[in-house]
């Protein structure tokens, strides 16, 4: 009796408290409830997952508030964004202009440099350092160098090392002295020749003081160049030649010695000094830079045996053109050897005897010479190029009596654009001069006014790496009065080969077949002439 009544107070107990919590749990799900279901997959069954509504809005919040921070920060970073680009944008403009202020002057001082630093070299036969396989008109610097030998060492360079761990290189100038943007380059040529000739006098039918001028060997030329920046405003150039004669007689000259300017406006450039006069193509260059082993009649005959040089000034513009045009004009001394055709008082010109020279009476007695040259691409693969040039000047006959030569000159150039180290390639150049000569009375002539003229045509030809072929024909009508081949009506024809060891040496052969015509007369001569070359010159002119 005591266990039925034990069991039916334990029944009671579970059900009303099964009635409690199920209506609790009505009363929570309809008033503080969601139900959240999330399945949740694991080995056997799928769990549900309840939360309630008022964690679930928190959560809802801060994920609202995280929103909104994000959208902050990105307004924050867009404009932050908007103002470095701003500041970049400025910056690039800034840096922009100074570039181009930086180019305009390099374009400027480049043009003023043009082709003129004295050591523009390497000119018409000097071995080329160019590798370019097309042909492009020529600019102030660029030149006129018609192959370049299989390199035998390190590029070349005419400025100095710019760090002490740079290496010297045998193409480079001998850097004497540097410091800063100033520094000094030495470079030393030799040029020699052996001659064979039916001429007794070799020196009677060769016009040059640097040609062969005697049957067995002659040193026509030992030539010392220093070179280098003044400052960044000049630049400048000595060049020193030492000969031997035919007789065994030694003599040094200053053959150059000037200055150039660097940095004028408008493409403006002066030279100061004593130099050779831009006539022509072959008067301002050197020996050792010529295709031939002699100069050409008519330079010969017009600018005596040193080329016509003196002491004076230059001014040169360069035309801001697509075409390279340059103009020239220069003033210098008209007395001495070296002004051949003018007031040369060591001579006798066409039979009359040359007077007392009085000196710089006026600007009058200075020798004035005007120039322009320009040139243009043909093709990819060829240039011309034109010049023309005077001189003008009083002679040593008599107090107003002047000469005048009038020049015309031209060069073309052929380089395949499949050209491998700047073969193969042609190359032809003429020059025709003409002479106005008034003669003052003598003791034998009246005053009378005689002209002749004379020219010369080239053609080079590099067939193969380190061989050039080339052939020149030379013509100059005859003096009045003259007495001696120098002045006589001649021709001459000149075949010869030339083979580059390296860019720092040449061996040469030549013939000449000279018709002098005054006298009826021919002669045939042979020269092996042969260079080596210490340091390097910088780039002739093209």
């Amino acid at each position: 009796m005591r266990r039925l009544n034990y069991t039916l107070s334990v029944c009671i107990l579970l059900v009303s408290h099964g009635y409690c919590a199920h209506s609790e749990a009505k009363s929570i799900d309809k008033k503080d409830y969601q139900l959240i279901n999330v399945a949740e997959e694991d080995d056997e069954n799928t769990k549900e997952i309840r939360i309630r509504k008022d964690e679930f809005d928190e959560i809802v919040g801060q994920l609202q508030g995280m929103k909104t921070l994000l959208e902050n920060m990105k307004q924050n970073f867009d404009s932050r964004l908007t103002e470095m680009q701003e500041k970049i944008a400025a910056l690039e403009k800034e840096k922009k202009q100074l570039q181009e202020n930086k180019i305009a002057t390099v374009k400027v001082d480049s043009n003023n440099l043009k082709a003129r630093t004295t050591n523009e070299t390497k000119g018409q036969n000097t071995i080329p350092t160019q590798t370019s396989a097309t042909t492009t008109s020529p600019s102030p610097t660029q030149t006129d160098t018609e192959f370049t030998p299989p390199p035998t060492s390190t590029a070349s360079t005419n400025q100095p090392s710019s760090t002490e761990s740079e290496k010297w290189s045998p193409t480079q100038p001998l850097a004497l002295w540097s410091a800063g943007k100033n520094y000094m380059n030495i470079s030393f040529d030799g040029l020699f020749a052996a001659a064979g000739s039916t001429a007794k006098d070799l020196d009677k039918i060769e016009t040059g003081g640097h040609d062969p001028n005697q049957r067995g060997f002659t040193v026509q030329n030992l030539e010392t160049v220093f070179d280098g920046a003044i400052d960044p405003y000049f630049k400048g150039q000595s060049v020193l030649v030492f000969q031997i004669d035919k007789n065994g007689a030694s003599s040094l000259e200053i053959e150059e010695a000037y200055l150039t300017t660097m940095s004028l406006p408008l493409n403006l450039q002066v030279k100061a000094g004593t130099f050779f006069t831009e006539f022509g193509r072959l008067n301002p260059t050197h020996p050792h830079t010529w295709d031939f082993a002699d100069q050409p009649l008519i330079n010969g005959r017009f600018f005596g045996p040193d080329g016509l040089r003196n002491p004076g000034v230059r001014l040169s513009w360069l035309a801001p053109t697509d075409n390279y045009t340059e103009l020239f004009l220069t003033a210098q001394n008209s007395q001495g050897n070296t002004a051949f055709s003018f007031r040369n008082n060591n001579s006798i010109r066409f039979g009359h005897a040359s007077s007392a020279d009085p000196g710089v009476r006026s600007m009058e007695d200075m020798l004035y010479v005007p120039r322009i040259a320009t040139s243009f691409d043909l093709t990819e693969e060829q240039t011309l190029l034109f010049g023309s040039s005077a001189a003008f000047g009083p002679n040593s006959t008599g107090t107003d009596k002047n000469t005048q030569i009038y020049g015309l000159d031209m060069f073309w150039k052929w380089k395949s654009r499949y050209a491998s180290g700047g073969f193969p390639f042609v190359t032809w150049q003429t020059e025709v001069m003409a002479r106005r000569f008034e003669a003052g009375s003598s003791s034998a002539l009246p005053d009378e006014t005689m002209n002749n003229w004379g020219a010369y045509s080239q053609i080079a030809w590099g067939f193969k790496t380190r061989w050039v072929a080339g052939f020149r024909g030379d013509f100059v009508d005859g003096e009045k009065h003259a007495t001696d081949p120098l002045g006589f009506e001649r021709w001459r024809l000149s075949p010869n080969l030339t083979f580059y060891p390296s860019e720092f040496s040449k061996i040469r052969l030549q013939y000449n077949y000279d018709d002098i015509l005054g006298n009826a007369s021919t002669e045939h001569s042979v020269f092996l002439q042969f260079e080596f070359l210490l340091g390097a010159h910088a780039a002739h002119k093209f």
